[in-house]
């Protein structure tokens, strides 16, 4: 099975449910709302929708064209992240 490892927290990909009930993809892990964290690969999230893991952390039923809308920002994240872009924590330091 897919992503049956413990990751590091910066290796994963936050998705949100904003307090105005958008699921959308949090590139800063800082966005206002109830976050789950998934691996960054699109196996990993065809795996949290189909078995509904995603919709059950977010407390909230999934539109039907949310893969295709994560798929491009998980991409979008794993290219800036081969090209040795990282995000560093704020000013407290965190992550």
């Amino acid at each position: 099975m897919a992503c049956r490892t413990v990751r590091p927290k910066r290796d994963l990909q936050r998705i949100v449910r904003t307090p105005s009930g958008d699921v959308v993809a949090d590139e800063t892990g800082r966005a206002a709302g109830r976050g789950a964290y998934i691996c960054r690969s699109e196996a990993c999230l065809d795996l949290a929708i189909k078995k509904g893991s995603l919709s059950r952390a977010l407390k909230t039923p999934l539109p039907p064209d949310l893969r295709a809308g994560l798929i491009g920002s998980l991409t979008t994240l794993i290219t800036r992240t081969n090209d040795t872009m990282t995000i560093e924590g704020g000013i407290r330091g965190q992550e």
